[in-house]
């Protein structure tokens, strides 16, 4: 909960405020932007919500965050908003929202498939989130991209009984029992809908989610930047090879998407043609820096 004694003087006075807990993940600058911004390590208030919606969204983001750094003045109902978590992006994907401290804030997706539900990383395990999955129809495969966003994995694994996947090159001793650990560099085909693709860089077993030829959830591989309003990745953030995180891009160039769905950055819907041409240049980009 978040400490009123520890707030931020960047915040814009009012009900809401961020406290010095933040550890300056985006997910409320995402969510509700136009309540949260940034302040240089850390995110605060800067505009007060002043409709409904706007006030939805910044609970939204409350209830997402990873540490719970956002608080309130006031009480709220938080009873609507997380009734609405997983928030459907699109078609049959969901946005998990409730980000865990142990991934970083990173985001987490669930995807609704009549074969068996796919969730994309672990969101954290919280009771109310885990009800509305179960609605859902439960979790079938649990796709991990890389070991730094596995957060509450094993609490899903007990209680759904899912199947996890990640790359052999991620596994360390703690966890050589999951169920599914892939190897090599090529792509492989779990179901006529969904494909793993290797892409070494960031760690060196990272992969990317391929489904439907429409979303890419990319861990944190590539990520859309709404400073330069396009897709991007970073060397400041690789942390195994950034030679082979060029050579994991070039090879997405054969998958077409709309959406870009990351694990840490933020996400974004164009054409397949215009998602094509923003990687083109976001590969150009970083062969210049490499």
């Amino acid at each position: 909960m978040a400490d009123p004694s520890k707030r931020w003087p960047e915040n814009t006075a009012g009900d809401f405020f961020v406290d010095r807990s933040c550890i300056d993940c985006d997910q409320c600058r995402e969510i509700a932007p136009a309540t949260f911004g940034d302040s240089s390590g850390h995110a605060r208030v800067e505009r007060q919500p002043d409709s409904p919606p706007l006030l939805s969204r910044a609970l939204m983001a409350l209830v997402t965050c990873p540490v719970g750094a956002i608080g309130t003045k006031a009480k709220h109902d938080l009873h609507p908003v997380v009734d609405r978590l997983p928030e459907q992006l699109d078609e049959n994907v969901f946005f998990c929202g409730f980000a865990s401290e142990n991934s970083f804030g990173a985001s987490s997706y669930l995807i609704v498939r009549p074969e068996g539900n796919v969730l994309m990383d672990s969101p954290r395990f919280a009771a109310r989130l885990v009800r509305k999955i179960e609605q859902l129809g439960g979790v079938r495969w649990m796709f991990l991209s890389h070991v730094d966003d596995m957060a509450d994995h094993a609490k899903f694994r007990r209680h759904f009984q899912c199947e996890r996947i990640i790359h052999r090159h991620e596994v360390h001793s703690s966890i050589q029992d999951i169920e599914q650990q892939l190897e090599g560099h090529d792509p492989i085909c779990l179901s006529p809908d969904l494909i793993a693709i290797p892409t070494p860089g960031h760690t060196r077993g990272h992969m990317v989610l391929h489904y439907k030829n429409r979303f890419l959830f990319t861990g944190d591989h590539l990520w859309w930047s709404p400073e330069r309003q396009t897709l991007r990745a970073s060397p400041r953030y690789c942390w195994y090879s950034w030679k082979q995180q060029i050579e994991s891009m070039q090879k997405l160039l054969d998958y077409p998407f709309e959406w870009v769905l990351p694990g840490h950055g933020y996400r974004h819907h164009l054409s397949t043609h215009d998602m094509r041409e923003h990687l083109k240049n976001c590969i150009s980009w970083m062969r210049q820096s490499n």
